[in-house]
């Protein structure tokens, strides 16, 4: 027996335990109607959030107040997170409802 059908049978062997152990849940994957709701809120919080760095990238802060320092770079991002989240939260602009909606439809989750 050769190196290379020792590690084919190895490898067939371990494919095989593998198929009988049970399946993990799939990250991401929403199995009730809640789940499906909160990805549909963390979709439009990103969604948001992408948007409004945009949005927020050609502001300048004031520098009479102290603004536009190396801080106000690097803790932007997060308020503008911040923000989407909220924005997504409070209803955001219908973007969560659509998403968990078609989550449940792929999925056949009925709610």
């Amino acid at each position: 027996m050769t190196a290379l059908d020792t590690f084919a049978q190895q490898v067939g062997q371990s494919a095989g335990a593998a198929a009988a152990q049970p399946r993990p849940q799939i990250a991401g994957k929403a199995s009730t109607p809640e789940q499906a709701k909160k990805a549909g809120q963390n979709f439009e919080a990103m969604f948001i959030g992408q948007m409004m760095q945009q949005m927020f990238s050609g502001l300048q802060g004031d520098k009479v107040f102290g603004g536009g320092g190396s801080g106000e770079k690097m803790f932007r991002p997060m308020l503008v997170d911040e923000y989407a989240k909220m924005m997504a939260k409070r209803g955001g602009f219908g973007l969560a409802d659509a998403v968990s909606r078609q989550l449940l439809k792929a999925q056949e989750v009925q709610g």
